[in-house]
């Protein structure tokens, strides 16, 4: 499968000079944004080749493509040194394993201002097609922390200085109220469980987003697209 599938991800990574070996477009694909992505390819000296369309769907394995791949290096994981250097706010995942779910936190965290998401190595998706997908171009500029340990990433966070907030429904302090510190890591749970309790213990604080519905829990993107832009207000104020 290319390393990018779509014309936004093509487009994002060619923006965000990612090494691509060639983009391959449907015959007879035209509009505006075809043609940014040719002429940013003919700038950064990037193949292009025109081929039918039954060959983009065999290259992209049968995920929607919309006449655009690109061949070139996979997103990649940075190490949690490097995603914590100079960091104010990071977005910490407990077994997401929706590729949806990754995508969406991924575009949300980069808008709100977050410098980078950790996933721990099992019970969490990888950096698929879909996720790049869902992201929308967000992920040729978050860099993306893969640990074996959530739970001694954590302590390795705090050691660095870092506060550590675990957003989950039993939480005794809301989200609009609390008082975040600087630097800071968000901490999600996955879908259906939340927060396992050994990683909730290594929580500086445990923090809920108020409901008013019968439903006791939201869908984990839209609590990260939640807090994630409170925190933004916060520092903007």
């Amino acid at each position: 499968m290319p390393a990018r599938i779509g014309i936004h991800p093509v487009l994002e990574a060619l923006r965000a000079r990612r090494p691509l070996t060639r983009v391959v477009i449907a015959k007879g694909l035209s509009g505006p944004r075809i043609q940014q992505i040719i002429e940013l390819c003919r700038e950064l000296s990037v193949p292009v080749r025109f081929e039918p369309r039954e060959a983009l769907d065999r290259l992209a394995g049968g995920a929607a493509h919309q006449g655009v791949a690109a061949l070139g290096a996979a997103h990649g994981f940075v190490t949690l040194d490097e995603a914590a250097r100079g960091a104010q706010l990071l977005v910490v995942l407990d077994g997401v394993e929706d590729p949806h779910n990754l995508g969406a936190i991924i575009r949300t965290a980069h808008a709100a201002g977050a410098s980078a998401v950790v996933v721990p190595e099992r019970r969490a998706v990888g950096l698929t097609e879909t996720v790049a997908k869902a992201a929308a171009g967000a992920l040729e500029y978050l860099p993306v922390a893969r640990v074996g340990n959530l739970t001694q990433a954590l302590e390795q966070l705090k050691r660095l200085g870092f506060w550590i907030y675990g957003f989950d429904e039993r939480g005794q302090e809301t989200y609009d109220r609390i008082d975040y510190a600087s630097p800071a890591a968000f901490v999600f749970g996955g879908e259906g469980k939340g927060v396992r309790q050994g990683v909730r213990k290594h929580c500086d604080f445990l923090v809920r987003i108020p409901l008013a519905g019968k439903i006791s829990s939201l869908n984990v993107s839209v609590a990260a697209g939640i807090a994630l832009f409170e925190w933004k207000r916060r520092k903007g104020a």
